[in-house]
């Protein structure tokens, strides 16, 4: 299970123990992100791809891993179609969560979904420093300004937490040196496409791997995404879910639903 941008393994804390109860379940943080070390990565886009991909294959020597489903959401559902790309051999199956970096930017803005308050936010900060440059300066005030920015987080994982622990995650994740940020804004056209829109590169991953499009129903992410990627390999296993109450973090508005939909998922698999 690969993270979305700014996260951690700690998000999938409703998740794991229902997916990993029968089978072997496997979650890391990404190079330049949450617990991972911090490197500098290229400046370009291609090469900062590059650096995560090469890291993800890394792992996945290290762990003895002969092939894998591998599940990204957001950014890591980005990565996990590079590395799908570079290494098919590897994986089983190929489901993205939400992804991130797919259509190509529109030239009409029209054509564009608005996105949440805080991704505007976060856009308006884009063209002078790395997305969480604020959160960092707010120094011991960067949780409430999590907070601030995300009060949604907060209630997302309120089963599990009364108080700010997964905002104090968040912002501890996020507080250190801004690696992985960087790598990000160097493969990003706006915050919500990427300068190597994965659409087009699509067509390089081998017709016999399948691919799983999972969304929330209401998130701002455009999930035409998944019927073009099944126009563009109609010789292949392409499919969409959308599930219902859920944005754009379908893992945590509606876990025990997306837990059912990737076990059905994986059982298929098996």
């Amino acid at each position: 299970m690969v993270h979305g941008f700014g996260g951690g393994v700690g998000l999938w804390i409703q998740n794991i123990d229902a997916l990993s109860s029968r089978r072997t379940l496997h979650a890391f943080d990404l190079l330049g992100f949450g617990r991972s070390s911090r490197p500098t990565f290229p400046s370009d886009p291609e090469g900062a791809e590059e650096q995560f991909v090469s890291s993800i294959e890394q792992w996945r020597q290290e762990m003895g891993i002969k092939d894998m489903i591998l599940l990204g959401h957001s950014l890591g559902g980005f990565l996990a179609t590079s590395y799908s790309i570079k290494y098919p051999d590897r994986v089983k199956h190929l489901v993205l969560v939400d992804p991130w970096g797919f259509p190509v930017l529109p030239t009409d803005p029209s054509e564009m979904r608005s996105p949440p308050a805080w991704v505007k936010a976060l856009a308006a900060v884009l063209g002078r420093s790395n997305p969480l440059a604020v959160v960092r300066a707010a120094g011991p005030w960067g949780p409430r300004l999590v907070q601030r920015f995300r009060p949604d987080l907060k209630r997302k994982f309120e089963e599990f937490f009364e108080d700010d622990t997964i905002m104090e995650y968040i912002y501890h994740c996020n507080a250190q040196t801004p690696s992985g940020e960087s790598a990000f804004k160097a493969m990003m056209e706006k915050f919500g496409w990427a300068k190597r829109p994965m659409m087009s590169r699509l067509h390089l991953i081998p017709k016999e791997l399948p691919i799983t499009f999972v969304y929330g129903a209401e998130t701002w992410i455009d999930q035409n995404t998944g019927d073009k990627a099944k126009l563009l390999r109609p010789d292949s296993y392409v499919k969409t879910l959308a599930i219902k109450g859920a944005s754009h973090h379908v893992y945590a508005d509606q876990p025990r639903v997306f837990n059912d939909v990737v076990e059905e998922i994986c059982d298929a698999v098996d």
